[in-house]
């Protein structure tokens, strides 16, 4: 039998076979880049404000998040490309948890009061979280195309490449309609043909093919599940966006971005795009 470890004294021993010499392994931190990771975090404020560093950390996390949303994605767009739509969703169901986490994290933020804010926000400059090219990225792939956004971002030429790249890619939802056409379902022409560097758009005839599938779910059971699970996303980014907009406006009130926008209302606009409008307006036809 192995051996069993003994807390004594409130001390925990080190088992025999626990590694204590890294010189020729590789070690935890060496694996994350730990060392840059954690010598990010550069506060502006003068003299340093306290509650900056719970600033800088929360926008660092959302963006590694959104680096892994984005790599699941084009992996789920993948296999919808290739006919392969459990593997799809399985990715799917990944950025679903993700979006959970997200949501929660505002709870974070939002322990941020105004009158700690003002202490640094005034040295943030013209820096916003409106200029995030990844979230762009994942609007982009998702279906919210918007070509002048990519100006936000001429002096970022990695950032630039990115959105042009994905702009003139079909989006998550293109592939899974294609996906649908070639499974036998009715999908309008008007919608396989679309210009992919717009962003889609309400179409009815989809609603019919929709229809369809809602109400011979036995029959469709894999395009239907799909359905939902793209109605989920959908419904997770909202909550995100709506989260977000509340942090702003407990933190702010109405007052204008530090990027030029106009806080509040420029964020409740984002309440009315659509990524999938056609899986909302099915369930009133049904």
């Amino acid at each position: 039998m192995g051996e069993v470890a003994v807390v004594d004294a409130n001390t925990r021993p080190l088992e025999a076979g626990v590694v204590r010499d890294f010189r020729d392994e590789l070690s935890y931190g060496g694996y994350l880049h730990l060392d840059r990771l954690l010598d990010a975090q550069h506060p502006v404020s003068r003299p340093q404000h306290h509650d900056e560093l719970l600033f800088i950390i929360q926008h660092q996390t959302v963006e590694l998040w959104l680096k892994l949303i984005l790599h699941e994605l084009r992996t789920a767009r993948a296999h919808l490309a290739g006919d392969r739509l459990q593997p799809a969703l399985k990715q799917l169901a990944r950025v679903k948890h993700i979006q959970h986490t997200l949501t929660e994290q505002w709870s974070v933020l939002a322990t941020l009061t105004p009158s700690e804010y003002v202490e640094f926000r005034g040295f943030l400059g013209r820096s916003s979280g409106f200029q995030s090219y990844q979230y762009r990225a994942v609007e982009f792939i998702l279906g919210n195309k918007n070509a002048d956004m990519i100006d936000v971002f001429a002096h970022d030429e990695h950032a630039r490449d990115l959105l042009s790249e994905l702009l003139g890619q079909p989006s998550v939802y293109d592939e899974f309609i294609r996906y649908l056409h070639r499974q036998g379902h009715e999908v309008p022409a008007s919608v396989l043909d679309r210009d992919v560097t717009k962003p889609h758009t309400y179409d009815p005839g989809l609603v019919a093919a929709f229809r369809r599938i809602y109400e011979s779910s036995a029959e469709n059971w894999d395009a239907y599940e799909a359905c939902e699970e793209l109605v989920d996303l959908e419904e997770n980014f909202q909550f995100w966006r709506f989260r977000h907009l509340k942090t702003v406006e407990r933190t702010i009130g109405s007052k204008h971005g530090t990027g030029g926008s106009s806080g509040v209302s420029f964020l409740r606009a984002a309440l009315d795009l659509t990524f999938f409008p056609e899986l909302y307006a099915v369930r009133t036809e049904i």
